[in-house]
């Protein structure tokens, strides 16, 4: 992402809410608040304070999966066409919008085909803005009867740079447009850009979320807990050696070959199965959605149904599963 002057200045600008945004706590509180820029000076408590803001409780990887199969595999879509290309910054340019909108156009069709032909459920995270620009989108996904559709907020906004109230608005009015255009409202909540504010996990157990899928403590599914207690959500962690955005880009420096991508994602699976747990892949559709790239996704799939034994599942599916393996319901 570029780092203009203009962005250097309001980064700046804003050090000091986002100290107080980093350490959880009220404006009229910020002068208690430890330095920011001094954690070996902080006491126990706030340090462990902040740790357990949101933190895995109890595993709920099941003995087995639906069917008695040995693995899980979770494959999803985070749908961002133009949002992470200008309107989430406000930086507006042609040619960016233009990839973006080869997502909904070309990428996503050639996916849900894939999807579809090799009769592999999956889900697909939206951006309210993406859906809206192109809400065509929703019933290439729903034809099949075999995806799900979650939410991934509002214009792919920094949430962790947002007070509580209107990161709240901004995932109401999510999913109620996601709603009005695909007739049921979401279920599952993937932050954007896979991170929560001290807000975001209180947010997530208002709005009744069945499951959470932006986090990192675990290859498993997990119970989430805030502040050392347990809320009830189901964790489905991501990470992000299992995303094809950070690899497929050409113009950075962690570009590789789609083939090589394959590997590392085989691998995965490979240990997933070994260990009899669950796999969850994130991509998005103006990544993997291009000609070369796909050919990573289909040759990945061929290789999980050769092995056998494995249940491919909607994140839904998966989250309601490992709830009722768990006595969750």
């Amino acid at each position: 992402m570029k780092f203009n002057i203009s962005a250097r200045r309001a980064a700046v600008a804003a050090l000091p809410a986002l100290a107080i945004a980093f350490c959880g706590l009220p404006a009229a509180l910020a002068q208690s608040v430890p330095d920011p820029a001094q954690p070996w000076n902080w006491s126990e408590e706030f340090v462990r304070s902040q740790v357990n803001q949101v933190r895995a409780g109890r595993n709920l990887n099941p003995d087995s999966w639906p069917g008695g199969a040995r693995v899980a595999v979770l494959l999803s879509f985070d749908v961002d066409n133009e949002t992470v290309q200008g309107l989430r910054t406000g930086e507006i340019s042609i040619g960016p919008l233009s990839q973006g909108q080869y997502g909904a156009r070309v990428a996503l069709p050639r996916i849900v085909k894939l999807m579809d032909a090799e009769k592999v459920p999956a889900t697909f995270f939206f951006p309210a803005w993406s859906l809206k620009l192109a809400p065509e989108q929703a019933d290439i996904i729903n034809n099949s009867g075999l995806h799900e559709i979650g939410v991934h907020g509002w214009i792919h906004e920094l949430n962790t740079s947002l007070d509580a109230a209107t990161e709240a608005r901004l995932l109401r009015q999510a999913m109620d447009e996601i709603e009005n255009i695909t007739g049921r409202r979401p279920v599952g909540y993937r932050a954007p850009s896979w991170n929560h504010s001290p807000n975001t996990l209180r947010i997530v157990r208002d709005m009744g979320f069945l499951y959470e899928s932006s986090l990192m403590h675990d290859d498993r599914p997990y119970e989430l807990l805030q502040d050392g207690e347990a809320t009830g959500v189901v964790e489905l962690p991501v990470e992000w050696i299992l995303d094809d955005a950070p690899l497929f880009n050409p113009l950075g420096n962690r570009y590789m070959n789609p083939r090589d991508v394959m590997q590392v994602w085989t691998d995965e699976f490979d240990k997933a199965w070994e260990e009899g747990t669950m796999f969850l892949l994130t991509m998005h559709p103006h990544v993997s959605g291009h000609r070369s790239r796909i050919i990573a996704l289909e040759g990945l799939i061929d290789h999980i149904q050769a092995k056998g034994d494995v249940w491919f599942g909607t994140h839904e599916a998966a989250a309601r599963y490992v709830r009722e393996q768990a006595g969750m319901d």
